[in-house]
């Protein structure tokens, strides 16, 4: 029995093997592989144009050099879609309404383009941490201001969508509770409350695509500034 509502976040656990791992790996065995036929499915004609599209919007702003991260931001965007949406399915998991999943995505790409700028470019890397034109007397501050704020964009990246995920379904999860409670006693209450969940559940599914979407999106534009 659900002691609080936040215990639908708590990692779940078979015999004391963490499932979390199977959460992470399922979703890549429902992705459809390209047949060896000339002409491909429908599910396999969505998938690709929705790919190519999502691909040539993310590299349009980028030069050459960043368009070696075409698969692995591609990949991390129907990764983190497959997972967010699964998540709003009954009796499942979200993996991404863990910080520590989150942080693990964020860190290390956030530190791969710090480290591509310092090695290409470290003058214009640097040149980030304090703006032209500034004063004299502000620059130790702004430098520390913005050496602050470089640091902060990882975790920017992944409490925003830990933040956005477990808000939803909270939301979800109290607005049900108050259907089945009201239901017995006032029907049209509980009939007027379901349409809201409805309606919040179709949001959700909204959120999903685009938290996944404005992840990777501020992981290209952090990728911008140092190729």
């Amino acid at each position: 029995m659900m002691v609080s509502f936040f215990d639908q976040f708590a990692s779940p656990s078979f015999l004391g093997i963490p499932l979390i791992a199977i959460a992470i790996a399922l979703p890549w065995l429902l992705f459809p592989t390209p047949p060896s036929r000339w002409v491909n499915n429908r599910l396999i004609t969505i998938q690709t144009w929705f790919i190519n599209r999502f691909t040539n919007q993310l590299m349009m702003p980028l030069n050459v050099g960043g368009h070696k991260w075409a698969l692995l931001l591609a990949s991390l965007m129907v990764f983190l879609i497959t997972i967010n949406m699964l998540g709003l399915l009954p009796y499942t998991f979200t993996p991404t309404t863990q910080l520590s999943l989150n942080m693990g995505f964020a860190v290390p790409l956030w530190l791969a383009t710090v480290i591509i700028g310092m090695r290409n470019q470290p003058t214009v890397a640097l040149g980030h941490l304090l703006p032209e034109g500034t004063p004299i007397p502000l620059i130790p501050v702004l430098i520390i201001i913005e050496t602050i704020s470089l640091f902060i964009r990882p975790l920017a990246l992944g409490v925003r969508l830990t933040a956005n995920l477990t808000a939803g379904h909270l939301l979800i999860q109290l607005i049900a509770t108050a259907v089945f409670v009201l239901l017995p006693m006032m029907p049209t209450v509980a009939i007027l409350t379901a349409t809201v969940l409805f309606l919040l559940t179709l949001l959700e599914v909204a959120v999903a695509m685009i938290q996944a979407y404005v992840f990777v999106l501020l992981l290209s534009l952090y990728l911008q500034e140092n190729v």
